[in-house]
């Protein structure tokens, strides 16, 4: 585990990011206990859901922690037919980082943030492993991931 969160550290170190990476003694793999841990509103947590289109790309669609992603509005921001969800071994093969810790950037992929998440002035996303999360800017996230913006969640 702390293989993956020293990843993600020296990937921000590397950006020269503004973005805090924190660790904790207990799980933040639900967005309720990334909150808790956090002691943050859920509302302030954001999922980064993995997707796999025909050519065998990795999608990544950043929602609010209570929204589910639509692959159907994926496949229509990004003009490609409907992606599938990726199975926790292509998260990680294609990520680096495992299910329930992976980071919203520092990988290669094509990223994209629903606006909601951008009326945050923080929010707090994957931090490498199931017990960290980075609290980190909408702007300075966009940053990191090069992401379009475009309405994903259901």
């Amino acid at each position: 585990m702390k293989e993956y969160e020293e990843k993600l550290i020296a990937y921000l170190e590397q950006e020269e990011s503004d973005a805090e990476h924190l660790s904790f003694a207990q799980s933040c793999h639900s967005v309720a206990e990334a909150a808790a841990a956090a002691e943050c509103d859920p509302e302030d947590v954001v999922k980064s859901i993995c997707m796999i289109d025909s050519d065998k790309n990795m999608i990544v669609a950043i929602v609010k922690g209570e929204d589910r992603a639509s692959t159907s509005r994926v496949g229509k921001a990004l003009n490609i037919a409907r992606p599938r969800t990726a199975s926790p071994e292509e998260i990680i093969d294609y990520t680096g980082f495992p299910c329930g810790g992976t980071p919203s950037f520092g990988y290669s992929a094509t990223f994209v943030v629903d606006p909601k998440v951008l009326e945050k002035s923080v929010v707090y996303t994957g931090g490498g492993s199931a017990r960290s999360l980075v609290r980190v800017s909408p702007e300075t996230l966009l940053r990191l991931n090069q992401a379009m913006v475009a309405r994903v969640r259901k």
